[in-house]
């Protein structure tokens, strides 16, 4: 993402997976607040930042505006049909916009309701919804009762707010085809707790100390043979568009030769954090890919290449104990990290700490936190989100 679009100083992103029955993330929310409420924002100029990450045959994307104005604008624009638009309950029922969600449903858009209208839909306005977003209280309190005025139960609905895995299986049982949310919450073992560490990532952990401590390409590579399927993996990385090199990667030998032990440290992170066969794992990756390109970017372009890769690492390592189910104090015990990475995951301390509030703030879509963590760091809105756009776009590159 290097091109300049003004709007970026005019709203704040944040974002989060729609995940779906089979645990996949089927599209990513954007959501999007206007710095200051009475702001005029145009919807052109946000829909031509958003098609540089998100083209019309790039992946599903569902815009989450969170102003009247800017919605209503958006409504009236042409949008390419990957874009997804979430529509509240009250302007869906305003029959002042029919003639606009008719002509998004003819475009090819999926339109979502978001919570339940107090009032009677336009009959020819319902076709044109094909989810339903009902909030996890909203659900929890309501539990069985009939559907609100003009919605029935052939629009499926998307249960948003879901921040543990046992919301999530829940929200599935109670008839949701997808959740809004980071299931993850109560992942994380406490103090003292360990479960075994499956096989392929205990090659990659031992890939990662043997690449620390600067051994024999051969003995890496010896290490590297017990799982082809991992070697593999890498190699996809190197060689994907992501990692912007010029020349293709043929060998992990061929790979330390190009990059050196210190650069490839990077990658053997990003894999030891997307080899997990766990299902309900693939949200977590999800995060831990983005926080990871999201927390280099926010180092900005002119930080040592060192640090960049040390925040790098720093955003992918800090939901590893999610994933390998030991906390922090253990993990890195095994898992060799740079300490101003180990003072931020273990210590909630150090240089990298602030950016990862950061990166939080904008994953739980939270305007409030955003302010004060980009106070902290003294960096403008404008800033933050060309970083979110540039790490949300290449992480496409690597799923």
């Amino acid at each position: 993402m290097t091109s300049n679009h003004p709007i970026l100083d005019q709203v704040v992103l944040g974002y989060s997976p729609m995940i779906d029955r089979n645990r996949m993330v089927m599209a990513t929310r954007l959501t999007v607040f206007p710095i200051r409420p009475d702001a005029s924002v145009a919807a052109a100029p946000l829909l031509a930042a958003v098609n540089e990450v998100w083209p019309a045959e790039g992946g599903l994307v569902s815009l989450n505006v969170v102003s009247e104005s800017l919605l209503h604008d958006l409504m009236e624009a042409k949008p390419s049909a990957n874009l997804m638009i979430e529509v509240p309950a009250f302007i869906a029922c305003n029959p002042a916009h029919a003639e606009a969600l008719l002509s998004l449903r003819v475009n090819g858009n999926t339109l979502l309701i978001k919570g339940r209208p107090l009032s009677e839909l336009p009959r020819d306005v319902l076709p044109c919804f094909k989810y339903s977003i009902i909030d996890l209280e909203d659900d929890r309190r309501l539990g069985d009762t009939p559907p609100a005025a003009g919605v029935t139960r052939s629009i499926e609905h998307v249960q948003s707010s879901v921040h543990t895995l046992e919301d999530m299986e829940a929200s599935f049982r109670r008839g949701a085809v997808a959740v809004l949310g980071w299931p993850m919450e109560h992942s994380a073992v406490p103090a003292g707790g360990k479960r075994e560490v499956q096989a392929d990532l205990q090659v990659i952990i031992e890939l990662m100390a043997r690449v620390d401590a600067a051994e024999p390409i051969e003995k890496m590579e010896a290490t590297l043979r017990r799982d082809p399927s991992l070697a593999f993996k890498l190699m996809r990385y190197l060689n994907s568009a992501a990692f912007g090199l010029t020349v293709e990667v043929s060998s992990f030998r061929h790979a330390i030769m190009l990059l050196g032990y210190s650069r490839l440290k990077r990658w053997l992170a990003l894999l030891l954090t997307t080899a997990s066969k766990d299902a309900n794992m693939r949200p977590v990756m999800f995060a831990a890919v983005r926080r990871g390109l999201l927390m280099e970017e926010l180092a900005g372009a002119n930080a040592e290449s060192e640090v960049r890769d040390e925040m790098f690492i720093c955003g992918m390592f800090s939901l590893l104990d999610r994933m390998l189910h030991q906390p922090f104090d253990q993990l890195l015990k095994t898992v060799p990290v740079p300490e101003r990475v180990s003072q931020a995951l273990a210590k909630h301390s150090g240089p990298y700490h602030p950016y990862m509030e950061l990166a939080r703030a904008i994953e739980a879509e939270s305007l409030f936190d955003f302010r004060a963590a980009a106070d902290t760091l003294m960096l403008s809105a404008e800033e933050i989100n060309h970083a979110v756009l540039r790490a949300l776009g290449k992480a496409k590159q690597l799923d």
